[in-house]
């Protein structure tokens, strides 16, 4: 497989989104780690997630969308969501959600779950190729299982070239959240008044 590397410019983004709509696999930079993300209603654009990774199927995946209204297209919305939405998205804070009955996630993607794990990210590039793609992104970190998290394009390009089939370079390392050194926080939803706080890195 040929991997092709993109700038952040408009025109590679677009060419970048292409290839998510179309079932392949993006590497991309987030506000925390490099993630490598796919269609997440796609089952076989998922499954290359896992095997470029090497990931055990049972690891559900981090959904990143670009708005509350994606969000609502597969998961069970509350109030109480929207208050943490509110304060705390975009940015690194997990959610895991009842999944609704319509869903078209990926069962793959949810390690067949009836709950779906979702981000909004506060990084520009991420935000581009969200709304081009035009599609919830699945994404855990673009490194192999149980290595460290990637921080910059050339950790990915090192590790994953010839596995995938893009990865967004800008050219600039992503400070503070390499694991292990920082994690992400996950706000699991058991019930409408019982929360419960994880820190995690989903590599």
């Amino acid at each position: 497989m040929q991997t092709k590397i993109f700038n952040t410019s408009r025109h590679d983004l677009s060419k970048a989104s292409e290839l998510i709509k179309s079932g392949g696999t993006l590497a991309f930079p987030t506000e925390t780690v490099y993630g490598l993300g796919a269609d997440a209603t796609n089952k076989l654009a998922v499954a290359k997630i896992f095997q470029a990774k090497g990931r055990p199927s049972f690891n559900p995946l981090i959904i990143h969308c670009f708005s509350i209204e994606q969000i609502k297209t597969f998961a069970m919305w509350s109030a109480e969501a929207q208050t943490v939405a509110d304060k705390f998205w975009p940015g690194p804070l997990t959610m895991v959600l009842p999944l609704s009955p319509n869903s078209q996630i990926s069962s793959l993607a949810l390690a067949g779950l009836q709950t779906v794990a979702i981000r909004m990210p506060n990084h520009s590039v991420a935000q581009s190729i969200l709304q081009l793609a035009n599609t919830p992104i699945a994404a855990p970190s673009a490194n192999p299982s149980g290595a460290v998290s990637a921080t910059k394009a050339q950790h990915v390009i090192s590790r994953l070239n010839g596995k995938i089939e893009g990865i967004i370079s800008n050219n600039e390392k992503i400070i503070g959240y390499g694991a292990p050194a920082k994690a992400t926080t996950v706000l699991n939803y058991f019930g409408i008044n019982n929360l419960h706080f994880d820190y995690t890195i989903d590599d």
